[in-house]
């Protein structure tokens, strides 16, 4: 996909930024609905030098930019299983460099924090703000480097527009831990 392309994702500073971005364009287009996916981050440079063929398959051309990422789709994540015990399952192998995950969450805005009812257990919470007026669907995209580096993209369902996505470093520090944890030794 070009980075010039105005149906593709904004330009960004960083190759981490970027190829959230670009997950989450893949994303968009897919749908709202839809399971959790993940991808590894490989180095561009290293992917068309060492598999040119799959390079080449993906569309990997010269002319990428040094420290570009490819994202690289991974099969389905289990039905059922809960997201954090399947994320510590995973060892990444050398030549991934970052991984991201995407998944969609139910979320509430901030002024409605202090009518959530504290005795509530994990499943109780969840159908109390699947219930909420004013509960907002988001797809969430975070990404991680092995060196620690963390992008996310933020999408809401009701402005569902590139233009719209909400980037930052900080959006979903849990998730972007849980993912940090893959490449742990």
């Amino acid at each position: 996909m070009s980075k010039d392309s105005p149906a593709g994702p904004p330009m960004a500073a960083s190759p981490l930024t970027r190829a959230v971005l670009e997950i989450d364009d893949y994303v968009s287009g897919l749908g709202w609905d839809r399971p959790a996916l993940l991808f590894a981050l490989v180095d561009t440079e290293r992917l068309r030098s060492q598999e040119p063929g799959l390079a080449a398959r993906l569309g990997l051309g010269d002319g990428q930019e040094a420290g570009a990422l490819t994202p690289v789709e991974q099969e389905e994540l289990p039905a059922g299983r809960p997201l954090d015990e399947f994320l510590g399952t995973i060892a990444w192998p050398d030549a991934v460099v970052g991984c991201a995950l995407t998944v969609e969450r139910l979320m509430l805005p901030p002024s409605a924090e202090e009518s959530v009812p504290g005795d509530l257990d994990e499943a109780q919470l969840a159908a109390w703000v699947a219930k909420h007026p004013d509960r907002q669907e988001v797809r969430m995209t975070v990404g991680v480097l092995r060196d620690g580096t963390r992008e996310s993209a933020l999408r809401l369902r009701e402005k569902d527009s590139a233009t719209e996505v909400l980037t930052g470093s900080g959006l979903v520090p849990g998730l972007a831990e849980a993912l940090m944890a893959t490449f742990a030794e």
